[in-house]
């Protein structure tokens, strides 16, 4: 079953998304007159989603920076205000309310009136900076070169991190000598149920850190396409069921909670189970390989594919939503659920 949806993004319809929601507890134009520029409308290509608690949106672009909208008015943000970089990667809140954001130029911190800078530690001596705590944010600059790991920032300082070195470290590296960019970067950052931290890379498939340790997750059909290339892990999820998936259809996972090494390998234990049968993807493959994925009030899986739409799951049957603009599928890149369970797709277009 195909349902055709055409894309569209406006004021009015934010300011739909708006209603029953809280005021903005920052003070629009004294916010303005710090530091954003008032604008009337968005970026085309707006990667990414973020709601803070006082209800307000924030749109991280691809190339433009970064918008924000508190149902009253809508403020864009770049280098020119203090930005770091204009491609952004991530949006996140702390307890306090302040703004993180991430672009491919370095990480910000927004107080609701100032932009500051964080510079990160580098330290990667000892390994002391890796730690597991509550009230940390993590963060990953995908797409930048030479990046071996996440960011860490614990409330006074941005860490910056490395893995400790993979089991196929070695043979990639003999393989692919001179590729520009890291086989440990950091596609993806998830937290489960239990606090345990994730992270999906580029070519060496998901490490799960617990405060402790490092313990790995690789197989092929998860970083390799079938029909060549590298996807990498851009996307995991655990369900209500505490099943894991990562970043495509075909298989779902049960994690255990505890390692095993063989061979100076630390793995992680899991076993594996069919995923979604019965579905194709446009080129006709049985795996569907998703850029990102949530889980909606219902318990519905929504499964958001880079140039086919959107799959939705709810246990027993597939809806597959097409994304179109005049008849041409639209580049999604993200799909985030708000604080009242609303669902938004970030484009490339």
């Amino acid at each position: 079953m195909k349902v055709k949806i055409v894309l569209f993004l406006s004021i009015l319809k934010m300011l739909t998304s708006c209603n029953g929601q809280q005021p903005a507890q920052i003070d629009a134009q004294n916010f303005s007159k710090a530091i954003g520029d008032t604008v009337s409308e968005l970026s085309n290509s707006i990667i990414l989603v973020f709601q803070a608690r006082n209800g307000t949106y924030w749109f991280g672009s691809d190339k433009d920076g970064l918008f924000s909208f508190d149902c009253k008015t809508m403020l864009h943000f770049s280098t020119k205000n203090g930005l770091s970089g204009n491609r952004i990667r991530s949006i996140q809140e702390d307890k306090q309310g302040n703004i993180f954001i991430s672009s491919l130029g370095g990480i910000n911190k927004f107080d609701g009136q100032t932009l500051t800078t964080l510079t990160p530690v580098k330290d990667y001596s000892s390994g002391n900076n890796w730690k597991l705590q509550s009230n940390d944010l993590w963060f990953s600059m995908a797409g930048k070169e030479g990046e071996n790991g996440p960011y860490r920032y614990d409330g006074l300082k941005l860490y910056q991190l490395e893995f400790p070195k993979h089991y196929m470290a070695d043979d990639y590296f003999k393989q692919f000598p001179n590729k520009a960019w890291s086989p440990y970067e950091v596609y993806y950052i998830y937290t489960d149920s239990k606090g345990t931290m994730w992270f999906g890379t580029s070519n060496f498939g998901v490490c799960r850190y617990d405060g402790i340790s490092h313990s790995w997750l690789y197989e092929d059909h998860l970083t390799m396409i079938p029909n060549g290339g590298s996807f990498g892990i851009r996307s995991i999820l655990e369900d209500k069921n505490g099943k894991y998936w990562f970043c495509n259809t075909r298989y779902r996972y049960t994690i255990s909670s505890d390692s095993t090494t063989e061979n100076g390998k630390n793995l992680i234990r899991y076993e594996r189970e069919n995923g979604i049968e019965g579905i194709k993807s446009a080129n006709g493959t049985d795996n569907i390989y998703f850029m990102s994925a949530v889980e909606d009030k219902q318990g519905d899986l929504w499964f958001t594919t880079y140039n086919d739409g959107v799959y939705r799951y709810n246990g027993k049957m597939v809806t597959h939503y097409l994304v179109t603009v005049d008849s041409k599928n639209v580049a999604l890149f993200s799909i985030y659920k708000d604080r009242k369970g609303e669902l938004w797709l970030g484009t490339h277009e």
